[in-house]
């Protein structure tokens, strides 16, 4: 069975990114003219996705706004013969088709694709996190993960390479390489020390599912801040299942906090053939 289905988690509070997501939704903050959730959205269908279910919460309402059509602008562009900007807002309404539900209280990545289970219906699928924007000059993400799958027909994931310092911040895997760029996984462990980390290869916001986590999540206690982790999860289907991490050597943006941001701007800006000269020059200059 193919996979045609994804899951955007996008419930979260944006609490790094206060103020400014007070009352904008932090997926909805703008990557130059994008918001960061539309990039996501394109990589899943660039991929192959035809149906995606956005997991949002209280005051979200302009993620699903951005997705619907918007007769009024629409009119308006109309009206005034601006047909440039048309062609690029009327196709945001047809890239996918796209549904959306509520996780109404903050219990956890695990908690908030287990409520995706009646929209998933026993299928394979994907999960991108919303705070993760990949960029690769020939590879799709996702499409790797799913390419993956299909052949082996087990769960995927994203995993990088990072230092070691900086394990605690991430799901980091134990595992054996198997291919180039793969790994069979062994165990995982959520945001250990230095100390007790395997390795230094952390799960990064691209997953491969079978429908089988559901199954994992339901037996997944809540663990620390009364969260249901993904990561136990997916331990938890280690011991009927075989899995498989994959590094992507392309780059990863953190867009959920406010220097990765910054980052992801940046170097979008210096990717945008329109404004990239001129950018360079500028920032030449400032610095």
């Amino acid at each position: 069975m193919k996979v045609k289905k994804a899951i955007i988690p996008a419930a979260g509070l944006g609490t790094r990114l206060l103020p400014a997501t007070k009352a904008v939704p932090k997926e909805m903050l703008p990557i130059l003219d994008k918001p960061a959730i539309q990039y996501i959205v394109e990589e899943a269908v660039e991929a192959g996705i035809e149906e995606i279910l956005i997991i949002t919460s209280r005051g979200k309402e302009a993620i699903e706004n951005h997705f619907d059509i918007s007769y009024e602008l629409e009119r308006h562009l109309e009206e005034k013969n601006k047909q440039e900007l048309l062609d690029i807002i009327k196709p945001i309404n047809s890239l996918a088709k796209i549904y959306f539900i509520r996780q109404q209280a903050p219990k956890g990545l695990g908690h908030a694709i287990g409520i995706a289970k009646e929209f998933i219906n026993n299928e394979p699928f994907a999960v991108l996190l919303g705070d993760d924007l990949f960029y690769h000059e020939q590879k799709n993400c996702l499409k790797s993960l799913i390419d993956i799958y299909e052949q082996e027909k087990k769960s995927v994931f994203a995993l990088m390479k990072v230092p070691i310092e900086d394990v605690n911040k991430y799901g980091i895997i134990s595992g054996k390489k198997v291919e180039e760029n793969l790994y069979s996984i062994k165990s995982l462990i959520e945001k250990p020390s230095p100390m007790e980390a395997p390795t230094n290869l952390a799960v990064m916001g691209r997953y491969i599912f079978t429908s089988k986590i559901f199954e994992m999540i339901e037996e997944t206690a809540p663990g620390k801040g009364g969260e249901i982790q993904i990561t136990d999860a997916m331990n938890k289907l280690l011991a009927f299942q075989g899995m498989y991490g994959y590094i992507f050597d392309g780059k990863r943006y953190d867009t959920g906090n406010l220097l990765g941001y910054l980052k992801t701007i940046v170097e979008y800006g210096l990717r945008r053939e329109d404004i990239s000269g001129l950018f360079k020059d500028y920032l030449k200059e400032i610095i």
